[in-house]
């Protein structure tokens, strides 16, 4: 079973634990964190959105234009556009890329967060519309006829694209989320189904759950499973372990203080959304499990996104992440905290590991 690594396509350099040094579009930074991903062995990375950040889809086509390898992961939330229009955006993405292009489609867990850009849609409605909108791209991207549409959020007449795809019959799609609307939808919808990362037992019964929605939907394959993680590795464990706490310290002044971004995306203590409160509900039980995972660096951002860690050498974290891939994980998605220094260490230290023994089990199976 091929595995693959996921990292994040940043557009400035600050994090949870650093300001950023200029302004939120450094186009030359950009560039330079993803040829860091291309040159180190990683396959794709994601432009992540957020409602006052940098608009994604020009900063992936500034990054299509200048590298030739390295995959994009672009996140869209449904509220910002109409689906005819994404649905040209993303194909002529595509085009730039030379069929590149994965598409993540973000259905909001805040309400907060979505009434900042005019959506004032209850949750599970916001799910319902997501799922319309997929399937309204996915048949953009494969219908050279016209066609009417109208559904419970979107009506139109007479559509069709003079945009098609590089890949056929189409892109992917990335869907993410931990409650059961998030399974409905992205069960039926989704090629790829994105969890951050929990024990093993409990990203063992989401996956089961994912397999249950897509089967109750009629299909007969199944998402891939991708599942996110914050590395911090050191040469020694101890070493790993100083970083972590000097991580958590970090984190620990940024939001203590208000500096952060992050404290005005995201509730610390009462998230909204399903998977921050399972991060927490975690976090609560317990600093460590399994392995190498390690809670508190979630429990100090409310949960928010991929927050939770994994400590230790490089090979600690290798097979750790080789623990997820034996459940059915086929996409492993990680992302430091130095964002451009991670990565490299991670792409030469990490993955040549896990690649590695993935081949060893495919040779074995064969």
């Amino acid at each position: 079973m091929p595995v693959e690594f996921l990292g994040i396509a940043a557009t400035n350099n600050g994090s949870e634990t650093t300001p950023r040094t200029g302004g939120s579009f450094d186009k030359d930074y950009t560039i330079r964190l993803a040829r860091a991903h291309e040159e180190h062995g990683w396959d794709r990375v994601l432009f992540a959105y957020g409602s006052g950040s940098p608009d994604p889809a020009p900063a992936a086509a500034h990054l299509a234009s200048r590298l030739d390898k390295l995959q994009i992961l672009l996140a869209h939330r449904p509220n910002v556009s109409y689906p005819t229009y994404a649905a040209k955006t993303f194909a002529t993405l595509d085009h730039i890329s030379d069929g590149r292009l994965t598409v993540h489609f973000i259905t909001g867990g805040s309400d907060h967060e979505q009434q900042r850009e005019g959506d004032y849609l209850t949750k599970d409605d916001r799910y319902s519309r997501t799922q319309e909108y997929i399937q309204v791209v996915k048949k953009i991207w494969t219908t050279r006829e016209p066609f009417d549409h109208e559904g419970e959020h979107y009506r139109f007449a007479d559509f069709v694209s003079d945009v098609f795809p590089v890949q056929q019959p189409r892109p992917r799609v990335s869907f993410g989320g931990s409650s059961p609307a998030a399974y409905h939808a992205g069960g039926a919808e989704a090629d790829i189904f994105c969890l951050w990362g929990e024990p093993l037992a409990q990203t063992a019964e989401q996956i089961e759950s994912v397999k249950a929605a897509a089967k109750a939907a009629g299909r007969t394959d199944v998402p891939k499973i991708q599942v996110a993680f914050r590395p911090i590795i050191a040469p020694t464990e101890e070493l790993a372990w100083e970083k972590a706490h000097r991580t958590l310290d970090a984190i620990t002044a940024r939001t203590g203080g208000g500096a952060s971004p992050l404290t005005r995306r995201h509730s610390l203590t009462n998230p909204q959304n399903a998977g921050s409160q399972r991060l927490l509900a975690v976090a609560e039980r317990g600093e460590r499990f399994d392995r190498a995972l390690w809670t508190p660096t979630a429990k100090a951002t409310g949960g928010a996104g991929n927050s939770n860690a994994l400590v230790g050498t490089p090979e600690t974290v290798a097979q750790a992440l080789l623990d997820y891939y034996d459940l059915g994980v086929e996409i492993l998605s990680a992302r430091g905290y130095d964002l451009l220094n991670d990565a490299i260490d991670f792409g030469r230290y990490v993955i040549p590991i896990v690649r590695e023994e993935v081949a060893e089990r495919d040779r074995a199976a064969a």
